[in-house]
């Protein structure tokens, strides 16, 4: 990106709140601040249009979902600037992989498992134990028949992904004076430590921390993951779009939709859709005939004003 295009000033409608905001494009970048109502990133503009798109085919803010509350989702560490206007919709609930309310997707309950028309995992995959595969197994088996995954994760467009651990069997993270280290015994029983580790947020106290970055994913790799534990159709929203702004300043870590099968609302769900239209159209109705109502009662001041209609409201 040149500076002229970095410069360029763009008026964009934040998705997640409906918020009005202009922007010089070299300030939307993944990760940082862009909304200033909400706070909300590229990133999670770009999630939460992958998600209008893939239930609605459309592109819709937020605010104008329709409210489906036969329409079930789950979040695995969604932002709060989206998690509570999703569960206002739909019958949602937002988790966390690190702490409560905990879901592990290594680990589901097995009662949960086609019970979801949607999951979005927001930086989640890169974290869970190796092979990765058996947490995108999972996620499909959660869905129903005709249900799609939304994800993010960080990956690069390189060949092949890098397992940083790739021997990872029974291990904790524990700190060696003011660092922290991973200490491994793999499957036959040889200590492995490891250093310079990777955490996706400040990992503060010792107590705890931050989830520890176990891979970097590329592009092929993960499409290839997704499609082989069986889904259907794997699609990378990598296209910008400003009106949302949403501009990707790079051709990687962008957001991923898998589905499932084909599809299709259920009939509860387009039941509900259609008594809200109906209920639109006669708000409406009724708005029309107040404003008529008023046009003519102004009308009648204006002329009994001019003196062009009696007090009977006829025509002089």
């Amino acid at each position: 990106m040149d500076q002229a295009q970095a410069d360029r000033l763009i008026e964009f409608t934040c998705n997640l709140c409906g918020n009005s905001n202009k922007r010089r494009v070299g300030e939307l970048r993944r990760e940082q601040s862009s909304c200033l109502a909400c706070g909300s990133t590229v990133r999670t503009r770009g999630v939460l249009r992958a998600l209008s798109l893939e239930l609605f085919g459309t592109n819709l803010t937020v605010p104008d979902f329709p409210q489906l509350k036969s329409l079930r989702g789950i979040g695995t560490s969604d932002e709060p600037q989206y998690a509570s206007r999703l569960a206002e919709k739909f019958d949602y609930r937002n988790t966390f992989y690190d702490r409560p309310p905990r879901f592990d997707i290594a680990h589901p309950n097995e009662a949960e498992c086609g019970q979801y028309d949607f999951m979005i995992s927001s930086e989640v995959f890169e974290h869970v134990p190796p092979p990765a595969e058996a947490a995108f197994a999972n996620a499909y088996r959660l869905l129903k028949p005709n249900g799609v995954l939304v994800l993010t994760v960080p990956y690069s467009i390189e060949d092949r992904s890098l397992e940083h651990f790739p021997e990872l069997y029974d291990y904790s993270v524990t700190w060696a004076g003011a660092h922290s280290v991973l200490v491994n015994r793999t499957r036959e029983g040889l200590l492995q430590v490891f250093d310079n580790l990777v955490f996706h947020a400040d990992p503060g106290a010792r107590a705890g921390g931050a989830p520890l970055e176990l891979r970097e994913f590329s592009e092929h790799d993960l499409t290839a993951m997704l499609t082989g534990v069986g889904f259907q159709e794997v699609r990378v929203h990598g296209e910008s779009f400003e009106p949302f702004g949403i501009v990707w300043p790079e051709p990687w870590s962008l957001p991923i939709a898998a589905r499932k099968g084909t599809y299709a609302l259920s009939l509860d769900s387009a039941r509900e859709i259609m008594e809200q239209w109906t209920k639109l159209q006669a708000d409406l109705d009724r708005m029309r005939l107040v404003v008529d109502s008023f046009q003519r009662a102004a009308w009648m001041r204006l002329g009994r004003a001019l003196r062009l209609i009696g007090g009977g409201g006829r025509l002089k």
